[in-house]
């Protein structure tokens, strides 16, 4: 679970604390040095990085030749990047990397929720969480690269919408009660 302040602090304000807390358990990780790579749908063992330099040293060692996710929200190293030695190592600091990440989620969110047509009901917005969850770990959502695409814009459905009440959730086929 994040530290409240640090999301009040790092994360990107158009996501509320809980979205933001949903998101990084559902497609992130509890370690800011955790770096994933997979090439051709396959996960690739790599060595648990114990430094910022040796978590950078494996994501240039992967960086255009495999998916390479890294740090808090497992952002995908390299968008808008042209070569390797140009990533930053701010990609695993814990802040660096929820800001970026949660923005870059923002995005995937009102992409999502503008396919759905900006509904405004908090009923179905469990629906666009998952499927944006699903198309930040996937990279694409429609068959749109959600990671290059252009940004909708704000979207009434983020900016209003409530995460699920944990209390009153059952289990329903996608998790949530609509």
């Amino acid at each position: 679970m994040l530290d409240a302040a640090v999301i009040q602090q790092c994360a990107d304000p158009s996501l509320k604390p809980a979205i933001v807390e949903q998101f990084v358990t559902a497609a992130g990780s509890k370690d800011p040095l955790a770096v994933t790579v997979k090439s051709g749908g396959r996960l690739i063992l790599v060595p648990k990085a114990t430094s910022a330099d040796e978590a950078m040293a494996i994501v240039r060692q992967y960086a255009g030749q495999a998916v390479v996710r890294v740090g808090l929200t497992q952002f995908p190293a390299g968008i808008g990047v042209k070569e390797a030695a140009d990533l930053k190592p701010d990609l695993v600091d814990a802040c660096e990397n929820l800001r970026v990440g949660t923005a870059m989620f923002a995005k995937v969110l009102r992409i999502v929720a503008k396919w759905y047509g900006n509904p405004t009901s908090n009923e179905v917005f469990p629906q666009i969480f998952e499927d944006a969850v699903y198309a930040w770990k996937t990279g694409e959502f429609e068959g749109v690269s959600v990671f290059q695409a252009e940004d909708p814009g704000k979207s009434v459905t983020i900016d209003k919408a409530l995460p699920p009440d944990e209390g009153d959730a059952k289990h329903t086929s996608c998790g949530y009660i609509h």
